[in-house]
């Protein structure tokens, strides 16, 4: 039996969470003893992980890594403090010279190397370690295996990064797994040197499940709301677009489509900023965020549309639920959207703007023929699981 480390941060509600437990569910325990490492061990998805995984005991240096600087210097973690705040001014200094819209990755990247050396190696050896979000730091520096893999699950080429410093840390991977084939060249136009090493896997979805909890019984003023439904399930953050989609309901309202009402499901760092713009514009009864949701299903599954405003993305998961649950589906136009949807086949790709999303939502709202033709092809796409978790069981 081979003995087998798969690392990720945490078990917060998040699409490529939902695609970790999928694969943990699909895993073949007769072969692989799975060791799980969270580096911090919380979240609503915690209670579903299988059985058979092995949840290591958390290390207190790892648990930073999302804390203010405040709580990590508060609970005596001086030198990773000091690293944070280290990187936090870099960061800032190196994108106001580059004139970067979001440092963020290239902090994380400084967090990371600052921090490392202060920061305790793993002492278990693996035959394979799986960093499967990043910060891939951890395996790629602190775990001995005979073989590493890391995940990419998002679209490199509108992220900032320090080229040669990823460099160095992806070399440290015998294997990178993308989970589009987009994904894998958006990643690949910025790290030519690692074509070798890279191989698409798609996401682990599983339908049963899907489609169970999405029958679930919740009780909630929005499934019995008579007006035409949009809803998306995202992180309110800047990658995922919802200021977009804002705006385009106010587009839509302006245009007299006055009994369209938007649903978000998510949390994030920008939710003040959403709802200030929300109430800029009249739209508090209209555009309404729901906020974390441990089962975002029964949402999705109330939707007349589901609509993805992302700015950018690797393979939006929840893009692939809505469409199990037979919604028609609209995404903004994101370098790697066409590996997502085949537009006007099983979704529509617009526009990456709200004039494009406004668009968009009228065409299908207008169209019920229409909706009802992308409904039906998404349930003759068939989710094949196996083919996928082999992919990974090659590499192993």
């Amino acid at each position: 039996m081979k003995n087998v480390l798969i690392a990720s941060f945490d078990m917060e509600v998040g699409g490529v969470e939902r695609s970790l437990i999928s694969m943990l569910e699909n895993f073949d325990y007769k072969t692989y003893s799975v060791d799980l490492m969270l580096y911090r061990q919380q979240g609503d998805f915690l209670s579903l992980l299988p059985p058979q995984v092995n949840l290591l005991k958390e290390i207190g240096e790892y648990t930073t890594f999302r804390k203010s600087i405040k709580e990590i210097f508060k609970e005596g973690q001086i030198i990773i403090g000091i690293s944070r705040v280290l990187a936090k001014v870099n960061s800032d200094l190196k994108g106001k010279l580059a004139r970067i819209e979001e440092p963020g990755y290239i902090q994380m990247q400084l967090m990371w190397r600052y921090a490392l050396p202060f920061l305790p190696n793993f002492e278990k050896e693996y035959d394979v370690a799986i960093s499967y979000l990043w910060p891939h730091y951890f395996v790629a520096n602190k775990v001995r295996a005979k073989k590493k893999i890391s995940w990419i699950h998002t679209d490199y080429s509108v992220i900032e990064t320090d080229i040669k410093s990823d460099l160095e840390m992806w070399n440290k991977f015998d294997h990178i797994l993308a989970v589009s084939e987009a994904c894998k060249e958006s990643f690949l136009n910025k790290y030519p040197e690692l074509r070798n090493k890279v191989i698409v896997m798609e996401n682990i979805v599983s339908k049963e499940f899907i489609k169970k909890m999405a029958e679930e019984n919740l009780e909630h003023s929005m499934f019995n709301d008579k007006q035409f439904k949009v809803v998306t399930v995202a992180r309110l953050s800047h990658a995922k677009g919802i200021d977009n989609a804002v705006k385009a309901l106010k587009i839509l309202r302006d245009k007299g489509y006055t009994d369209i009402c938007w649903y978000v499901v998510g949390y994030g760092g920008e939710e003040k900023v959403l709802r200030d713009l929300i109430k800029e514009l009249n739209l508090t009864d209209h555009f309404i965020l729901l906020g974390k949701q441990v089962n975002p299903y029964p949402f999705i599954n109330h939707a007349d549309l589901y609509v993805q405003p992302s700015r950018y993305e690797g393979k939006a998961v929840t893009v692939v639920e809505a469409q199990v649950l037979q919604k028609p589906v609209i995404i903004t136009n994101y370098s790697t959207a066409s590996s997502q949807v085949i537009d006007g086949v099983n979704g529509l790709i617009v526009e990456l703007s709200e004039e494009g999303i406004a668009n968009g939502i009228v065409n299908l709202y207008q169209d019920v023929r229409k909706r009802d033709e992308i409904s039906f092809n998404c349930k003759l796409n068939e989710i094949n699981n196996k083919t996928e978790m082999q992919v990974l069981y090659e590499l192993i």
